[in-house]
């Protein structure tokens, strides 16, 4: 029994504030300054005073060297009794107003807290005057406040989002059904071509939440093996060739380096299929989409996606690469996509100690992506020890060559 209560002590909630606290500490420290100052005074003034008259010549033990020193100690008491009692007044004064700015500084980081804790994220704290660290924690409550208010706007766009991508297919689905049973329509391969077209999307919707999701956990697996950086455009550009020439927009393909990556090799063309339907998604017919090579330096090599489309606000630049975030939220979903494409590609990215950012000049601009990736270096496969003789216990097998089963994300679908 003595543990919990031990543990019920430890928790037990103080009787006084920090700022009651604070304030008798300041009067302690006070009151004992004033208590040394007197003391001292009182100690050695009169010993010095007396020590002064003997050296000017008058005796000590005359009537009027009495008299002087009853008058000195007098005055003394008087006026250090006066001027410490002055100066704990007025810094008493002084401390209950520090005190008093100190509590409803306090009180007021409090109170935001708790008021973001309940709900309401448009709260702010106001600023305070009272140094750099109090100005430092307001700035530090605000910022939370406002990245949890961007979080549940963003949270409440996901599951719009997530509505509108479930509902559209289970419409269709119904739909079919509805239409069979009531004998409008009759199962065929239209029919069920309809229906798997909308389990399909159902599918990819299902596999780019689990990526989304082992994105934010850090666990996407890549399995990388040297690939040549033209190898990877050029199918990349064969592959999104024909959406382009659907809807009117030029894809090029400029120049390219043929230095090796250190990737995988479906991930990374799974990255670029992203950042090029996200491309011909924002860039009107007419338009052109480049997409090239560079290398940067010794150990890392840029590939560039490169619009003359629509552009990117710069308030939306930092949260581009954010799930389910869309610069322009009165596009319809299906044009605007479901804002998880360029999460997975970074991630992707990140899985590959590369990067991938965004820059654009403004509205009607382009945007440019690049995806860094670092070069591939060989690695040394020289035995620091000889192999055992064949058949002992410790003898390895030869070690096939790494499998590459890549799991297909097919997050085609893209944040702007």
């Amino acid at each position: 029994m003595s543990a919990p209560r031990s543990d019920a002590r430890r928790t037990r909630r103080p009787r006084s504030g920090f700022t009651t606290r604070l304030f008798i500490a300041q009067t302690i420290v006070i009151a004992a300054g004033a208590g040394a100052s007197a003391l001292v005074a009182w100690t050695v003034a009169p010993h010095l005073f007396h020590t002064h008259m003997a050296h000017a010549g008058l005796p000590t033990a005359s009537p009027q060297a009495k008299h002087v020193e009853e008058a000195f100690a007098s005055s003394l008491v008087v006026s250090v009794s006066v001027a410490l009692l002055s100066s704990m007044v007025l810094a008493l004064v002084v401390s209950w107003l520090i005190t008093r700015r100190v509590r409803r500084s306090i009180g007021a980081v409090v109170t935001s807290t708790a008021n973001i804790a309940a709900g309401n994220h448009a709260i702010r704290v106001p600023p305070s005057r009272l140094g750099r660290e109090f100005s430092d924690l307001t700035r530090s409550v605000n910022r939370l406040a406002e990245q949890i208010d961007t979080t549940e706007e963003i949270r409440q766009q996901m599951l719009s989002d997530l509505a509108h991508e479930l509902r559209t297919p289970i419409t269709t689905i119904t739909a079919q059904i509805e239409a069979a049973e009531d004998g409008i329509r009759t199962p065929g391969v239209q029919m069920y071509g309809v229906i798997r077209s909308a389990t399909g999307r159902l599918k990819r919707l299902a596999d780019d939440i689990d990526a989304v999701s082992r994105a934010g956990e850090r666990q996407l697996r890549v399995e990388a093996e040297p690939t040549a950086v033209n190898d990877i455009t050029t199918a990349a550009v064969r592959e999104a060739q024909p959406g382009y020439d659907a809807v009117g927009i030029h894809l090029g393909l400029g120049p390219t380096t043929t230095d090796l990556v250190d990737a995988d090799r479906a991930r990374i063309g799974q990255t670029l299929a992203n950042l090029l339907s996200n491309a011909r998604r924002h860039t009107p017919p007419g338009g052109s989409v480049t997409v090239s090579s560079r290398r940067r330096d010794h150990n890392l090599i840029d590939i560039i996606v490169e619009d003359t489309g629509e552009g990117i606000a710069s308030e939306h630049l930092p949260h581009i690469f954010d799930r389910f975030y869309r610069t322009d939220t009165s596009r319809s979903r299906d044009a605007g996509g479901s804002g998880i494409g360029l999460t997975i590609a970074r991630a992707l990215a990140e899985a590959h100690d590369g990067s991938l950012t965004a820059t654009s000049r403004g509205p009607g601009q382009g945007a440019q992506f690049t995806l860094t990736l670092p070069v591939y270096k060989r690695r040394n496969t020289k035995r620091e020890h000889p192999p055992p003789e064949p058949g002992t216990a410790s003898s390895p097998l030869p070690r096939p060559p790494l499998q590459r089963t890549p799991q297909r994300i097919p997050a085609r679908k893209t944040n702007r």
